[in-house]
Parts: structure tokens; C-alpha cells; sequence
């Protein structure tokens, strides 16, 4: 984190499973995937996106619930059953004509420290896999699933003076 520019990180690439979840798999006898999301987390993504930053999603698993919350929250970049997340993240950067350091990435366990491993801002809830804390720069108070994101989101836009702007421009557009 030596010589961070906050202002550089424009985009915040997420797991799902134990970062937008609290990493359970719910089926039903209808051979329906059930998955809990955080309504803090959702509107830590709007203030993101009122800011001017992108969120990506990118998982190693399929659900049809997690493009109906990225829909929801207007996250239009997600990739599901991705073995290789490194390869997706370069991808989107190129896209975008950014680069690792215009980027942070949030994930809980093994097969995200490739990317965890190459973004400027690293981060991972606290119910992580056991020995992951070690290899991010942020643990997050929050677990997984219960506003892991929102805070990852919050100390962003702190850090980028961007926060109390942020919020009062969303509370602007409750209510005009």
C-alpha cells in the first residue's frame, strides 16, 4: 500500500460466495439455488457506483440468483464458473483501459489470491479461509454475506475523501 493514490482505484472486483454471501448454498426441492445477500452491501454498491466506480463480480460457481443481484444493483460485468479469475480480471482492465492498480478486489479463500495478489487494494472479510488475512491488505470487521462490501466500499470512499460527498448526493437523489 506504499504510496497509494486512493483516487487511482475506479473499479472493485468481488467473489461472491463468502464475500457477497455468508458462503452458504441453499437448495430446494425444486433444484433451485437459494443464496442471502446484504442490503447494506447492495446500497454500499450504489454509493460506488454514485462516485463513479465500477463493481465487477467474478466466482468460480453458477447461480442464477447472483446475476439477478447484479442486476438488481446494475453491476453489468459478471462472470460466473471461472476457474481462472486472474485471466477475467485482465481482461476487464484492458476493457477498460485500466490497469491492477486501478483496482481492488475482495475475496475469502485460496483460488482469489492470484488476483488478490495482483490488485493495488486487496481486502477479505473477516470469516475468511483460515491464513488468508495474511496475504490482503484490509480485513473487514464484517463476515461475509453482512456488509463485508459496504465496509470495503465505505473505507474507499473515506480514503478517497469521497464518502460524506458520496452520501449526501444519494440522500440528493431520495428525495428530488
Amino acid at each position: 500500500m506504499n504510496n497509494l493514490d486512493w483516487n487511482d482505484i475506479k473499479i472493485i472486483f468481488t467473489d461472491c460466495d463468502g464475500v457477497l454471501t455468508n458462503n452458504s448454498i441453499i437448495y430446494d426441492n425444486l433444484d433451485s439455488e437459494i443464496k442471502v445477500f446484504s442490503a447494506r452491501d447492495g446500497l454500499g454498491v450504489k454509493l460506488w457506483q454514485i462516485s463513479g466506480g465500477m463493481v465487477a463480480i467474478v466466482t468460480g460457481r453458477e447461480a442464477h440468483a447472483l446475476q439477478r443481484r447484479a442486476d438488481d444493483l446494475h453491476i453489468t460485468i459478471v462472470k460466473q464458473g471461472v476457474s481462472n479469475k486472474l485471466e477475467f480480471v485482465k481482461e476487464i482492465l484492458a476493457e477498460l483501459k485500466l490497469d491492477f492498480k486501478n483496482a481492488a478486489y475482495i475475496g475469502d479463500d485460496y483460488n482469489d489470491l492470484p488476483v488478490l495478489d495482483a490488485v493495488r487494494f486487496s481486502a477479505t472479510p473477516i470469516d475468511c479461509a483460515e491464513g488468508m488475512s495474511k496475504y490482503v491488505d484490509y480485513v473487514t470487521t464484517k463476515r461475509g454475506g453482512e456488509g463485508a462490501v459496504r465496509e470495503l466500499i465505505d473505507y474507499i470512499l473515506n480514503k478517497q475523501g469521497k464518502h460524506e460527498k458520496t452520501i449526501q448526493e444519494f440522500i440528493y437523489n431520495l428525495t428530488h
